[in-house]
């Protein structure tokens, strides 16, 4: 059974996309652009259909049990690096060098634990097609983090050295920033419980990595970074998935920009944005808590805000790393106007759960910060997992 937040945005898909088409038709502004936010920037929209039945087969058409978010931030990947290898944006001819690689796969019962049912593709399959989509280097490299970078697998470390993200921020035509533009108390804030994350250090040097981003993607939103350099002034593209029927994914996007960054390498700036977010959310929040308790320590505090026709309208978004009672926790808290039209009756419907449930609330596969914690948690064969190559935990905007 799909899990209910997943039941609930698919009638939130369905009303956005239907909202959007009628807008497209009636109006030529922000709901226009809104409506032309389908699928991702990296595939013409004559690609959406195979790009997307590709994704299907990964991951949502695979039965419950069977399912493990990595294999779909695995197809992904396999996508945006055919994408990057080829130098151009996807089309419906690009769907054969797919078929060719994994078409007579999916006719078989998968070889993986459980085996993925004839339609569908298990890990092993998804590697197998994509050594001969790519050549034998791409399963060694996926499992790399020298070679993989910006949900892109490369063959080599002087090939990730050599990307360029600006090329897909290129493909985005990018709209201008939309924060939060109604007096503060005519706004929603909202605080999203806070998840612990097992090492702040860790978190830390994962967040200021935004290459990294996509190795945290779920299975209903990814971010992918769009420029060079670190966290602050970073572009994400959000990539949001939602079933309108059973184990039929559809896609919509939306830009978000890295507006303010305060981090405990600059304590005093940091309490500041602490302790004024904290006021207004407990003052103009409706029964908000505050996003940082009293006797907590932050660590780190940025806002995320988004661009004209992303699926929540105007708004930032907050995330927020700090430590108390000797554990460390990471915790969104949002502030938006009240959606236009287009948008206000599908938030309604589901868009509250699947905010909820990305940022926090819902199941780990779900959740960005679940993810974020579960891939920064010591593994036992890879000693040093927690703690990202290259680097220090200086945050990028720090140093």
């Amino acid at each position: 059974m799909a899990s209910t937040t997943t039941k609930r945005v698919a009638a939130a898909a369905v009303g956005v996309a239907g909202a959007g088409l009628v807008a497209k038709r009636a109006l030529g502004s922000d709901e226009v652009r809104f409506a032309r936010m389908g699928g991702n920037s990296i595939a013409a929209p004559d690609a959406a259909g195979w790009v997307t039945d590709f994704l299907n087969a990964a991951y949502y058409a695979r039965e419950p049990g069977q399912r493990d978010v990595d294999d779909l931030r695995l197809a992904f990947a396999i996508v945006t690096t055919r994408w990057q290898r080829g130098g151009r944006r996807l089309h419906a001819h690009d769907v054969l060098a797919f078929h060719r690689a994994f078409g007579r796969r999916r006719l078989h019962v998968g070889t993986g634990d459980g085996g993925a049912r004839r339609g569908t593709l298990d890990r092993d399959q998804l590697l197998a097609g994509a050594a001969n989509l790519f050549g034998d280097w791409f399963p060694e490299a996926y499992a790399d983090e020298a070679r993989r970078g910006w949900g892109v697998v490369f063959e080599s470390p002087a090939e990730k050295a050599a990307y360029v993200p600006e090329r897909r921020l290129a493909l985005a035509k990018l709209g201008e920033l939309t924060p939060a533009a109604k007096p503060p108390a005519e706004q929603v804030w909202h605080t999203y419980d806070p998840v612990e994350v097992p090492n702040a250090d860790a978190i830390v040097a994962a967040l200021t990595q935004p290459e990294t981003w996509p190795d945290y993607a779920t299975a209903i939103g990814r971010f992918t970074p769009l420029r060079s350099g670190g966290l602050a002034g970073q572009t994400f593209e959000i990539e949001v998935a939602a079933q309108p029927v059973e184990k039929a994914p559809i896609f919509t996007r939306g830009y978000v920009t890295i507006t303010r960054l305060v981090t405990h390498a600059d304590a005093d700036a940091l309490g500041a944005y602490v302790a004024e977010l904290n006021e207004k959310m407990v003052r103009l929040g409706r029964d908000e808590p505050q996003p940082v308790p009293d006797d907590a320590t932050p660590l780190v505090g940025f806002d995320l805000t988004t661009h004209a026709g992303h699926f929540m309208g105007r708004g930032n978004n907050r995330l927020l790393l700090y430590t108390q009672g000797g554990k460390a926790y990471v915790r969104a808290a949002g502030t938006w106007d009240d959606m236009p039209w287009h948008l206000d009756q599908a938030y309604k419907r589901a868009g509250a759960d699947a905010q909820a449930a990305f940022w926090g609330e819902g199941a780990p596969e779900e959740s960005l910060l679940h993810q974020l914690a579960l891939r920064t948690a010591p593994r036992p064969a890879i000693a040093a997992a927690a703690k990202p190559a290259g680097g220090d935990d200086t945050p990028e905007a720090a140093r």
